[in-house]
């Protein structure tokens, strides 16, 4: 996302780009992409709507409208974004760091549901229900999270029916991953589900390469086994089973992958 920015020192009287944002930030705004450091009280909001799928065909003019009814927040880790119950007047995008969306049980018992990354758009079909928040949603990590207001998107589907089809398109999307999420649920093993994880970005080429593949877990092993419905005990078990069998090997987050096939077809032969 380099370049995603109006420059990359201190503003010293200019004016920022048309979008940008220029207040509500607090005085510490400078963050990293891509290894540049930029200051987000220049950051080109048009610019960076323009790189996510939903908005990638507005032109540079709706961009900027669109622009007007978005804001950017700063989240230390540990942050809440929204709670059950607050309303949900805006959707939201990841722009840098790691948010978790998850759901208290009446015992106290957290459920992590997902995970989101940079790039990662949550709460677009909640915002047009006109019902409060369902989950909550809070930063694994400092982040940077760009928050949609529905007023703005109407707007938008009002003018072009283009954008009320993307819309559908990526909310379909999110629903077909809740029903995988389910499936895998219901039909894996615990075993099965762990395996899916680590091999959840690898290709069938990949697996039959035969070199070594290194996952980096983004988030705590306690908040990934959540995500899978398993017990961060039970997550460790298998870790340490797979590291028995050769098949991976455990250095803290980072997860060597020592035989990607035979891993995809545990424990078969």
């Amino acid at each position: 996302m380099t370049g995603l920015a109006a420059g990359q020192a201190p503003a010293t009287g200019r004016s920022a780009p048309p979008g940008a944002v220029a207040s509500g930030l607090p005085s510490q705004s400078w963050i990293e992409f891509n290894g540049t450091v930029v200051d987000i009280r220049s950051f080109d909001l048009p610019r960076y709507l323009a790189v996510l799928p939903l908005f990638s065909d507005l032109s540079r003019l709706e961009l900027e409208r669109l622009a007007q009814g978005c804001h950017l927040r700063r989240l230390a880790r540990g942050e809440t974004l929204f709670s059950v119950g607050q309303p949900c007047e805006e959707f939201h995008v990841t722009v840098t760091g790691q948010v978790k969306l998850y759901a208290v049980s009446p015992a106290g018992q957290e459920k992590v549901i997902e995970l989101l990354g940079p790039g990662a758009s949550f709460a677009e079909a909640l915002m047009f229900t006109g019902q409060p928040y369902i989950i909550n949603a809070q930063a694994l990590t400092d982040s940077l999270v760009l928050s949609v207001g529905k007023q703005a998107v109407v707007q938008e589907i009002e003018q072009d029916a283009r954008f009320a089809m993307r819309m559908l398109a990526g909310i379909s999307r999110r629903l077909h991953g809740l029903v995988h999420d389910v499936q895998a649920y219901a039909l894996h093993s615990g075993m099965q589900r762990v395996i899916g994880y680590l091999l959840r970005d690898q290709t069938a080429e990949d697996c039959v390469s035969g070199e070594v593949i290194t996952v980096s877990l983004p988030v705590s092993k306690a908040v990934i086994a959540s995500r899978l419905s398993l017990t961060p005990e039970y997550f460790s078990r298998v870790l340490h089973e797979l590291e028995a069998a050769k098949l991976i090997e455990v250095d803290k987050r980072d997860i060597h992958i020592l035989d990607a096939d035979r891993l995809s077809r545990y424990p078969s032969p």
